[in-house]
């Protein structure tokens, strides 16, 4: 098996399509492991479909499956342009839903991830805020804004991991900087860490500012890996862009 491994906004991942391993999900946790593998935030692997130019199968990098990533979707268009796949604008399936890609100059890369979910508001006692906003943007999020850049999560916490479980989404905590940019640190689901970008999670907290705070339909959103990436908010869903880096060729061994 060779893989390839791309980086879009700090979500690494490691892609392929030619795997013929039985088990792939048991493949994703050796191969991601950042110690004993070659490490990523997820492994995917893509596969001839009837009517789309191609469907993948999404792990986590704990082996769990997922339906959609919004950075991986972006990586996986660059992926299968590179190697003559797909057209440099073309559609894949993501397991329940068709997403809309494009390929453009100096490896950018814009998903169309669609019309999000309705929003759900909570009201919780927790060290961000007293109020928590439940979406769908292909993954389930909880999005909670603070007041100060400062209390923007570096590390994995408890309370992190209990909001993740109680909701069994992944936890967004987002800063306002002012009206068109917002910082984001996601706690995932899968990884059971915060990440270095959530393209759905930076997606989900653009929605429900837009919404809550009547903010512009174009944002930038970014996050700790300070790679910035912008967001166009229509009635027809949500879409977002930024540059995708290829890493490295992989060619594994004792798997």
């Amino acid at each position: 098996m060779i893989l390839e491994k791309y980086s879009g906004s700090g979500n690494d991942f490691l892609i392929t399509h030619m795997c013929h391993y039985q088990n792939p999900s048991e493949i994703a946790k050796k191969l991601c492991d950042r110690h004993l593998g070659i490490g990523a935030d997820g492994f995917i692997i893509l596969r001839p479909h009837q009517k789309y130019a191609y469907e993948w199968l999404f792990f986590n990098s704990d082996g769990s499956s997922a339906l959609m990533c919004g950075n991986a979707s972006r990586c996986v268009g660059l992926y299968a342009f590179k190697h003559q796949l797909a057209t440099s604008n073309h559609t894949f399936w993501a397991g329940k839903r068709a997403i809309n890609i494009e390929v453009k100059e100096n490896n950018i890369v814009k998903t169309y991830l669609g019309k999000p979910s309705v929003i759900q508001t909570h009201y919780l006692k927790t060290s961000f805020n007293t109020t928590a906003y439940s979406i769908d943007t292909g993954v389930p999020h909880l999005v909670i804004f603070v007041p100060s850049q400062t209390m923007l999560p570096k590390f994995k916490t408890q309370e992190l991991k209990d909001l993740r479980e109680k909701f069994d989404s992944n936890i967004n905590i987002a800063y306002i900087k002012d009206l068109q940019t917002l910082f984001v640190t996601t706690y995932e689901r899968g990884v059971e860490d915060i990440t270095l970008a959530c393209g759905t999670g930076m997606a989900a907290s653009s929605a429900v500012y837009q919404l809550i705070y009547k903010a512009p339909k174009q944002l930038t959103c970014i996050p700790p890996s300070q790679e910035i990436l912008n967001f166009t908010l229509q009635d027809d869903g949500i879409a977002f862009e930024g540059e995708v880096h290829y890493i490295a060729t992989c060619i594994p061994s004792n798997l």
